[in-house]
Protein backbone atom coordinates (compact mmCIF):
# COMPACT_ATOMS: atom_id res chain seq x y z
CA UNK A 1 0.00 0.00 0.00
CA UNK A 2 3.01 2.49 0.85
CA UNK A 3 5.68 1.51 -1.04
CA UNK A 4 7.38 4.72 -2.41
CA UNK A 5 10.20 6.05 -1.40
CA UNK A 6 10.00 7.12 2.23
CA UNK A 7 6.50 6.79 2.85
CA UNK A 8 4.80 4.99 5.87
CA UNK A 9 1.57 3.28 7.09
CA UNK A 10 0.52 3.74 10.84
CA UNK A 11 -1.02 1.01 12.45
CA UNK A 12 -3.67 2.66 14.71
CA UNK A 13 -6.01 0.02 16.04
CA UNK A 14 -6.75 -3.75 15.74
CA UNK A 15 -10.50 -4.82 16.12
CA UNK A 16 -11.83 -8.38 15.44
CA UNK A 17 -10.53 -9.33 11.50
CA UNK A 18 -9.94 -5.90 11.03
CA UNK A 19 -6.58 -3.56 11.39
CA UNK A 20 -7.25 0.19 11.09
CA UNK A 21 -4.25 1.58 9.20
CA UNK A 22 -3.62 5.60 9.12
CA UNK A 23 -2.57 6.12 5.03
CA UNK A 24 0.39 8.59 3.57
CA UNK A 25 -2.84 10.77 2.34
CA UNK A 26 -4.58 11.00 5.83
CA UNK A 27 -7.18 8.49 5.08
CA UNK A 28 -8.13 6.33 7.79
CA UNK A 29 -8.54 2.55 6.09
CA UNK A 30 -9.42 -0.48 7.36
CA UNK A 31 -7.50 -3.50 5.81
CA UNK A 32 -7.36 -7.46 7.03
CA UNK A 33 -5.99 -8.39 10.34
CA UNK A 34 -4.42 -12.01 8.27
CA UNK A 35 -2.67 -9.09 5.54
CA UNK A 36 1.32 -9.60 5.79
CA UNK A 37 3.00 -6.41 6.48
CA UNK A 38 6.99 -5.52 6.53
CA UNK A 39 7.58 -3.15 9.36
CA UNK A 40 9.28 -0.21 9.31
CA UNK A 41 9.68 2.45 6.63
CA UNK A 42 10.83 3.06 2.98
CA UNK A 43 14.51 4.10 3.01
CA UNK A 44 15.68 7.16 0.05
CA UNK A 45 12.90 9.17 1.32
CA UNK A 46 14.79 12.17 -1.06
CA UNK A 47 14.70 10.25 -4.14
CA UNK A 48 11.53 12.61 -5.63
CA UNK A 49 13.94 15.94 -4.86
CA UNK A 50 16.87 15.19 -6.91
CA UNK A 51 17.34 16.76 -10.24
CA UNK A 52 18.07 15.23 -13.32
CA UNK A 53 19.87 18.18 -14.65
CA UNK A 54 19.09 17.68 -18.76
CA UNK A 55 16.87 15.87 -20.89
CA UNK A 56 19.10 13.51 -21.97
CA UNK A 57 19.57 12.10 -18.30
CA UNK A 58 15.49 11.65 -18.34
CA UNK A 59 15.67 9.77 -21.42
CA UNK A 60 17.89 7.13 -20.24
CA UNK A 61 15.01 6.32 -17.66
CA UNK A 62 12.94 5.44 -20.80
CA UNK A 63 10.96 8.67 -20.02
CA UNK A 64 9.95 10.36 -23.28
CA UNK A 65 9.54 14.60 -23.73
CA UNK A 66 5.95 15.64 -22.75
CA UNK A 67 4.52 17.24 -26.15
CA UNK A 68 1.29 19.94 -25.47
CA UNK A 69 -1.86 18.54 -26.63
CA UNK A 70 -2.76 22.09 -28.67
CA UNK A 71 0.74 21.12 -30.37
CA UNK A 72 0.31 18.11 -32.16
CA UNK A 73 -1.91 17.38 -35.23
CA UNK A 74 -5.61 16.80 -34.96
CA UNK A 75 -5.45 13.65 -35.24
CA UNK A 76 -3.30 12.83 -32.65
CA UNK A 77 -5.22 14.83 -29.83
CA UNK A 78 -8.69 16.72 -29.31
CA UNK A 79 -6.92 20.13 -28.86
CA UNK A 80 -4.65 19.59 -32.22
CA UNK A 81 -4.29 21.39 -34.95
CA UNK A 82 -5.51 25.07 -36.11
CA UNK A 83 -3.58 27.91 -37.20
CA UNK A 84 -1.41 29.86 -34.87
CA UNK A 85 -1.50 29.84 -31.25
CA UNK A 86 -5.11 28.56 -31.16
CA UNK A 87 -6.64 27.69 -27.57
CA UNK A 88 -8.13 24.34 -28.75
CA UNK A 89 -11.65 25.47 -28.58
CA UNK A 90 -12.69 23.21 -25.70
CA UNK A 91 -12.06 21.85 -21.97
CA UNK A 92 -8.56 20.37 -20.96
CA UNK A 93 -8.53 16.62 -22.04
CA UNK A 94 -6.54 13.79 -22.59
CA UNK A 95 -5.23 12.67 -26.11
CA UNK A 96 -8.32 10.48 -25.62
CA UNK A 97 -10.70 12.86 -24.99
CA UNK A 98 -11.08 12.31 -21.19
CA UNK A 99 -12.08 15.48 -19.21
CA UNK A 100 -9.25 16.46 -16.69
CA UNK A 101 -10.35 17.19 -13.20
CA UNK A 102 -13.64 13.89 -13.77
CA UNK A 103 -13.03 11.86 -10.43
CA UNK A 104 -12.46 8.23 -12.16
CA UNK A 105 -12.80 5.86 -9.13
CA UNK A 106 -16.25 3.87 -9.43
CA UNK A 107 -18.65 5.68 -6.80
CA UNK A 108 -19.92 1.89 -5.98
CA UNK A 109 -16.36 0.01 -5.48
CA UNK A 110 -16.40 -3.09 -3.14
CA UNK A 111 -13.70 -1.40 -0.95
CA UNK A 112 -15.23 1.60 -0.49
CA UNK A 113 -16.84 0.34 2.97
CA UNK A 114 -13.48 -0.10 4.33
CA UNK A 115 -12.57 3.43 3.94
CA UNK A 116 -13.69 5.20 7.57
CA UNK A 117 -12.02 8.26 6.77
CA UNK A 118 -11.46 9.75 3.40
CA UNK A 119 -8.24 12.26 2.95
CA UNK A 120 -8.31 15.53 3.81
CA UNK A 121 -7.90 17.37 0.02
Amino acid sequence: IARSAGTHVRLMAVDGDYAVVLMPSGELRRIHADCRATLGMVGNSEFNLRSLGKAGRKRWLGIRPTVRGNAMNPIAHPLGGGEGHSNGGRQHCSPWGLIDGVKTRKRNKASNKLIIRRRKK
